[in-house]
């Protein structure tokens, strides 16, 4: 069925034809002078071997030059320039390498502004891609606060595209768009144009309708294209349907729409509308909400990779709350409905945007622009904390910070005894208790599960150290920061491995010749995450100023390098330090630690094991997952990443207190790893949860490394 809504049917049964996912990829980005000489390009492509074609207009490629890694060609484009960016691929190299030659044949002759030539590597591969898939949200991000963005589809016979592209630039350039952008998939002569447009300002609404109607009118009538060449019609074109089929189609149209829908109840107004202003109507406001996230244009590419998507909200939605917040909150004369929304709306966004919130961090990581909706939630959680609702929690957040050692001493006792009467109740009638428990609190209560560890012993104390230690360590010196939550919780019951990760990281620097110095007071220390998720910025920020102290002088001034054994902990760790401290430090996180530091002392011979993965939200962030990966498959015969997995949602303590957020990321984790020995990850409490909803035994990877080596041996 074509069309995606559904206007007169349903889809009773579907079958895929699916297509090969080729092995071999490679990518060219080709800056042509003009788009003449493009769309002469896009003529000769139409026959080459090529997996896609996709356009790009200068205005396209000027929204998005200043990003953070973009070619420096980018800034030094002439005016006219138009860039094709093509794709080929093959299942065997081969194959690859003579479709890269034979698109080199047929494009010989025609000039361009740079030099070009294929990539096979897949970063630079995947850079020319986010260019092109970047384009829509990035000029939504720079748009005045208060506009929305427009972007609509169109199609020209491919023979006159390079004329559609210069009428539609035209028509732009007259009703005042000059920052509208073209680009598209040009071997189908399918074109995208976005531009931001506001509707609050006198004229504005007329503005936009005069620019539609022309663009209709281009399009439709005098190139014989389409409205709609991919994505749904909607309400934006419904007006328009008639121009583009004609009078004697469009009353065709309306005869079964009304064989099949006398009523009109199957989406009125969607495709077919008698409403010719129906585009002008209802128009969406994006009022100012934060500065965190008013760039956001509510493209929804943060949803996939949320843990809360299906429990409350994604990160889109709860902008579009808050936006909606900001705007009822600002009206001058609300009425009773009004009134009684707002306050609806902040009730729920209690639990729906603030509670099940992780702040993970990965939604900035898909989005175009880089925002992350977790920064929100925290400010959201400080201005709370420092409301008149909850005046305690400030004081108990500094009193934690100031009395840190015997906050975590409390707790190793509070899983010392829970482990005791976990041995004699059994497993089944402690978590009846602990359920009981939570219940009868109000949820104020930990959560327990099976998968809880016993306290963590204290094996580091004995390398409290000055800086310099031992002076005949074979390999050098290692600081190592153990951080709070490996300090706190040890193994469980059911692990494979019976030690705690401070062990596991110790036997494996003493193995590979380090000497390793622990810094003075670390029972009291921490990077402030803890405090920092909750929006306690203030001792977050305390907390994380006396760790940097600390480890400045444990590593003689940053001479040498530092190990935190949870990669969260460590991103928080450095991200401060990079931002307020004038030493550079070199904090190293395992992954890191392995690979750079402790492999080349360390001969491996990988287990005959099956081992799942899971790579933390903060080792993805800092661009360690191919690595994390290229340990773990040097450790073990085989590895299973979950596809389907991204944040555990464990976040921290919420395994403990919102339970229901980890249990609904990990929904699908057990069919994933079914079959796997075990798991690895490099964040303690994030291995809980997936030791709990898994089946499995989660620990670090350090203890893989650990038993999957030996001592180089030494000349």
């Amino acid at each position: 069925m074509i069309g995606s809504e559904g206007t007169l049917g349903f889809i009773a049964s579907i079958t895929y034809r699916t297509v090969v996912e080729e092995a071999h990829k490679a990518a060219a980005l080709v800056y042509y002078p003009n788009i003449d000489a493009a769309c002469r390009a896009t003529m000769l492509l139409k026959q080459a071997p090529v997996a896609a074609v996709e356009l790009m207009d200068r205005a396209a490629l000027r929204s998005v030059e200043n990003e953070p890694g973009m070619p420096e060609v980018l800034r030094q484009l002439p005016e006219a320039s138009v860039a094709l960016l093509i794709d080929v691929r093959g299942t065997q190299l081969h194959e690859l390498e003579a479709r890269m030659t034979e698109v080199g044949r047929v494009l010989a002759d025609i000039a361009t502004c740079e030099p070009w030539g294929f990539t096979q590597d897949p970063a630079r591969y995947a850079l020319y891609w986010k260019i092109r898939k970047g384009l829509f949200p990035a000029v939504g991000a720079v748009r005045d606060v208060g506009t929305t963005v427009i972007i609509e589809d169109v199609a020209f016979p491919i023979e006159r595209l390079a004329e559609g592209v210069g009428a539609l630039t035209e028509i732009f350039q007259r009703h005042g768009y000059p920052e509208a952008i073209l680009f598209g998939h040009a071997l189908e002569g399918n074109l995208h144009f976005v531009f931001p447009q506001g509707f609050e300002r006198d004229g504005e609404v007329e503005r936009y309708q005069g620019l539609m109607d022309e663009v209709a009118q281009l399009v439709g009538q005098e190139y014989g294209g389409s409205l709609k060449a991919e994505h749904g019609t909607g309400r934006n074109m419904a007006p328009y349907v008639e121009l583009e089929w004609g009078t004697d189609a469009y009353a065709l149209m309306w005869r079964i729409k009304a064989a099949f829908d006398p009523d009109n109840l199957l989406n009125p107004d969607v495709i077919l509308s008698r409403n010719a202003r129906l585009h002008l109507e209802n128009l969406k406001p994006l009022p100012a909400a934060d500065p965190l996230v008013d760039r956001c244009i509510e493209c929804g590419f943060c949803e996939s990779v949320c843990p809360s998507k299906n429990l409350s909200l994604t990160p889109r939605q709860r902008i579009v709350i808050r936006r909606e917040i900001a705007r009822l909150t600002a009206l001058e004369a609300p009425d009773a409905e009004q009134l009684s929304l707002l306050t609806a709306l902040k009730k729920d966004y209690a639990y729906q945007g603030m509670e099940t919130c992780a702040g993970d961090g990965l939604c900035a990581t898909q989005c175009p622009v880089g925002i992350n909706t977790g920064d929100l939630i925290r400010g959201l959680r400080h201005d709370e904390n420092a409301g008149d609702a909850h005046p305690g929690k400030v004081k108990v957040a500094r009193w934690t910070g100031e009395h840190f050692t015997r906050v975590t001493s409390g707790m190793r006792g509070v899983l010392r005894l829970a482990d005791g009467l976990n041995g004699i109740l059994g497993a089944r009638n402690m978590q009846r208790l602990s359920d009981m428990a939570r219940k009868c609190s109000g949820g104020q209560v930990q959560q327990w599960t099976p998968s809880m560890p016993a306290n963590a012993p204290r094996p580091y104390i004995k390398h409290l150290a000055q800086p310099l230690g031992r002076s005949d360590a074979p390999s050098g010196h290692v600081v190592y920061f153990p951080s709070c939550a490996t300090r706190v919780f040890g193994a469980a019951r059911e692990d494979r491995d019976a030690r705690s990760v401070t062990e596991m990281a110790l036997a494996l620097m003493d193995k590979a010749g380090f000497e390793v110095v622990v810094p003075q007071g670390v029972d009291s220390l921490c990077c402030g995450m803890a405090f920092q998720s909750k929006g306690q910025f203030e001792a977050g920020d305390g907390k994380a100023a006396e760790l940097a102290a600390a480890l400045v002088t444990a590593s003689d001034g940053g001479r040498l390098p530092i190990f935190c054994d949870t990669s969260p902990c460590l991103a928080q760790a450095q991200a401060y330090a990079q931002e307020h401290l004038e030493v550079v430090l070199t904090l190293v996180e395992p992954v890191e630690l392995v690979l750079d530091y402790l492999l080349p002392h360390l001969t491996i011979e990988p287990l005959a094991d099956r081992v799942a993965v899971h790579i933390t939200c903060s080792s993805v962030r800092m661009g360690l997952a191919d690595r994390f990966i290229e340990l773990a498959r040097r450790c073990a015969q085989e590895i299973v990443v979950p596809e389907e997995i991204t944040c555990c949602g464990f976040a921290g303590d919420k395994g403990f207190s919102t339970p229901e957020l980890n249990a609904s990321a990990l929904k699908d984790l057990r069919s994933e790893v079914a079959g796997c020995d075990y798991g690895v990850s490099n964040s303690r409490t994030c291995e809980i949860g997936l030791s709990e909803h898994s089946g499995l035994s989660y620990q670090s990877i350090l203890g893989l490394v650990d038993r999957a080596s030996r001592p180089a041996a030494r000349l």
